[in-house]
């Protein structure tokens, strides 16, 4: 099953899209990975969503991804003793740590660390920034703030601080959990919420061992001011614009935007465009115009994939969501503006033998009449740096590892085949020229360009680049070697 386009798809699961049936329909209809949603359902849930995947993947032969989405630390006030309040603009409202109901004057914020980091000054938002309050006075268990924006505060409701760094590990005992019983599974990806310095990459990065891949969601203001140590310390990066656009002014997303999807382009990792992109898709199978064009918007900034979350998890249409995202998605990528947009950011640092090989890979495969740009790889590096170069030209991954290829089903362009273990560089070459025939990327007359590292398995080594055509004469060659 090939992909005619270039960008990947994201499709949350969650109630709307559990049972088999649907998980499949999604994949067919252009989902190329799928996200576990750890703040919601519990862990025998998302076993089962995982081993219908992994059903799925080995019954089409096609390596998909699991993306597990750590809840990370979530900040809350605490109940009311009769219900909601509705909070006046310019009134006094507390914050404490008394675990007394709330009322119109006060109520519980079980979060001594926020009392710790907050000055005279600090804004808290409340519910999604629907509720802004400014603080006049605070200590080590109280705020006294004024109400700048008044709205209705209820319990539970959400509380986010976007003026200060708070003393807060991202990883909450929850986070731990889950961290641990979704690399025991075999997830491919997880994705850390309100991650505010690299320390916190680092740190899941030492809980996770290897096992899968870390991808920081970047949500909070102090994530962007420390964005190029949080992208030196991540495997990749989700631009979470639900959290940006409440604890930003909302008009500076869309440039915070596009400068982090052009950073992780340059540093060769995968960027996700997220949060209400076909939000109205939820309840309508129709977007909006402003929706389309909203994606259209991150596939012309080159991002890597773009994301459902309530669309494809809770909604009444996930699969035409899906659909709605690959038509988008095909049509942008077929416009000769897209070209002249994705050639003209295409500003990389090249400064290794790598570099230089996947550069002449696609110069080659422009100038010359090639069907597919054939990279083998062992660690996906290779196959990330032929990405960032955006070529016109299809991208086949392969490798011998499927977590690699797994990894790589998040990667700009890529389509990835599992292969044998190589020897020698004719090997690769055999190879790559069957399964650029197999999958339909070229026929016997043409013409394929392949990359690869000797000496073989040894992470970061490419150093050959070969065009080969595709006739039978080399196909069916057995190497008496």
């Amino acid at each position: 099953m090939r992909r005619h386009r270039n960008i990947k798809i994201v499709a949350t699961l969650g109630p709307a899209s559990s049972d088999e049936a649907t998980i499949r329909a999604l994949f067919e209809a252009g989902a190329d990975v799928f996200r576990l949603n750890m703040s919601h359902g519990d862990h025998a849930d998302h076993r089962e969503r995982h081993d219908i995947i992994r059903r799925i993947e080995a019954e089409l032969d096609r390596p998909i991804a699991i993306l597990a989405d750590l809840q990370g630390p979530k900040l809350r006030v605490g109940q009311f003793g009769s219900g909601a309040h509705d909070l006046e603009d310019g009134q006094a409202f507390r914050f404490d740590l008394d675990p007394a109901p709330g009322d119109g004057t006060r109520v519980q914020l079980p979060h001594p660390e926020i009392f710790a980091a907050l000055e005279p000054g600090s804004e808290l938002l409340v519910n999604d920034g629907k509720i802004r309050l400014k603080v006049e006075r605070c200590g080590s268990d109280f705020a006294d703030c004024t109400v700048t924006v008044g709205g209705t505060i209820s319990d539970r409701k959400g509380v986010n601080v976007p003026d200060v760094v708070l003393p807060l590990a991202a990883l909450s005992e929850k986070d731990r959990d889950d961290l641990e019983f979704a690399c025991e599974l075999g997830v491919d990806w997880l994705a850390l919420s309100f991650v505010q310095r690299a320390a916190d990459v680092t740190e899941a990065r030492e809980l996770a061992r290897g096992r899968a891949a870390i991808l920081s969601k970047i949500e909070k203001p102090a994530a962007v001011r420390a964005f190029a140590e949080i992208l030196a310390a991540s495997d990749g990066i989700m631009v979470a614009r639900g959290d940006l656009g409440v604890e930003l002014p909302v008009q500076s997303v869309p440039p915070i935007q596009k400068r982090l999807v052009r950073q992780c382009r340059a540093a060769a990792k995968p960027v996700i465009v997220a949060t209400q992109m076909l939000e109205s898709m939820i309840e309508s199978p129709m977007p909006t115009r402003a929706e389309v064009s909203d994606v259209a918007n991150a596939i012309y900034e080159g991002a890597d994939a773009v994301m459902l979350s309530a669309e494809s998890a809770a909604g009444h249409y996930p699969i035409d969501a899906v659909r709605t995202m690959d038509s988008v998605a095909r049509s942008v990528e077929s416009d000769p503006t897209y070209r002249e947009v994705i050639e003209a950011s295409r500003k990389a640092d090249r400064t290794s033998v790598a570099d230089g090989i996947v550069a002449a890979a696609r110069e080659i495969a422009e100038t010359t009449d090639i069907a597919a740009i054939c990279a083998h790889t062992q660690s996906g590096t290779t196959v990330g740096l032929v990405a960032r170069e955006r070529p016109r030209t299809p991208i086949i991954a392969m490798s011998p590892e499927m977590r690699v290829l797994r990894r790589l089903c998040l990667t700009w362009g890529t389509h990835c085949v599992l292969t044998d273990p190589l020897t020698r560089f004719r090997e690769a070459v055999i190879s790559a020229a069957r399964v650029a025939r197999d999958f339909g990327f070229a026929d016997k007359t043409q013409q394929i360009v392949i990359t690869a590292g000797v000496p073989f398995n040894i992470p970061g080594t490419t150093n050959i680049l070969r065009v080969a055509t595709c006739d039978e004469r080399l196909i069916n060659r057995v190497d008496p070697e």
